[in-house]
């Protein structure tokens, strides 16, 4: 699983949701996604653990 996938998703979900500063579920997401994006190495190396535990062998591209 690449982290720019993951990115990708947060991004399309936080775009969907509409600028919202006083909604939870943006905030969320927003912050989530910026942090992610700061964090590209370390989110690649957590993601790429995960994917050794067999997290994404369900996931279908």
């Amino acid at each position: 699983m690449k982290a720019e996938t993951i990115l990708a998703e947060l991004n399309r979900a936080r775009k969907d949701l509409g600028e919202d500063k006083s909604d939870i579920e943006w905030l969320a997401l927003h912050h989530a996604f910026c942090f992610l994006s700061y964090k590209m190495s370390d989110f690649q190396k957590y993601l790429d653990e995960e994917a050794r535990k067999g997290a994404f062998d369900e996931y279908e591209p």
